[in-house]
């Protein structure tokens, strides 16, 4: 971790002239953006893999006609025709998975008070008036909600909310333009809770709202730049 939190440094020395005191939360929007760039590939596979889930929608509707009074038997029919057409289901995750690492490091970074032995001069830094270390409780017990750093939270708070209400609009049409697919079963049984999860991935993206509000500042700031960086994304592959 100390290779990183010396490349964080090192990255944030020199956006300092531009940035000033918030050069080392610039670092992190470029850090993130780098990271992004590096799982764009799968983000396009997954676009792709999305774009041919949804051509085979026909075929699945024959299938979930064919095998109506046999759910777990359509289950393995849909199994088998994406394996057929090199469809995987579970492409959509790589993205986020392949980011949680860097998500984790920025958190451990900014969470810790020393580095190697050495004082974590990181914690030193700010985002205006938001030392990037604290979370939204330190804000709210250092000025409260229209403090220097609460005033910070509440506009990351608003580019949250817009982002996830911009997924969220876009989530809803894509699930009513697309047929349901079948519930999972296990020996015969519908895997309970799949049909409330159906309900709830609309709303998804305001659990962000909740991430930012409980991490440290750094790792808010991960996760703001990339979820708007994901809808921008997204936007464009899925158009």
């Amino acid at each position: 971790m100390s290779v990183f939190a010396d490349l964080v440094q090192r990255l944030a020395d020199l956006l300092q002239p531009l940035f000033g005191t918030s050069a080392a939360a610039a670092a992190i929007v470029l850090f993130t953006a780098f990271v992004r760039l590096l799982v764009h590939p799968l983000s396009r596979a997954s676009a792709r893999g999305q774009k041919a889930r949804t051509e085979l929608q026909p075929k699945i509707a024959e299938l979930r006609k064919k095998h109506a009074k046999n759910p777990e038997k359509l289950q393995r029919a849909v199994l088998e025709l994406h394996a057929e057409e090199k469809v995987s289901p579970l492409a959509g995750c790589l993205p986020g998975l392949f980011q949680l690492p860097a998500f984790f490091l920025l958190y451990h970074l900014f969470s810790n008070t020393t580095i190697g032995g050495e004082a974590n001069e990181l914690l030193s830094h700010q985002l205006f008036a938001a030392p990037l270390g604290e979370r939204w409780a330190d804000a709210l017990g250092d000025g409260g909600v229209l403090g220097g750093a609460g005033l910070v939270y509440l506009g990351l708070f608003v580019v949250v909310a817009c982002v996830a209400a911009f997924n969220y609009r876009r989530t809803k049409r894509m699930m009513a333009a697309q047929p349901a697919a079948p519930v999972p079963v296990v020996d015969g049984q519908p895997v309970p809770g799949m049909g409330a999860m159906s309900r709830v991935m609309p709303f998804m993206s305001f659990f962000t709202l909740f991430t930012v509000a409980v991490v440290p500042l750094a790792a808010a700031l991960y996760v703001v730049t990339s979820t708007t960086w994901s809808a921008v994304e997204r936007a464009a592959l899925y158009r």
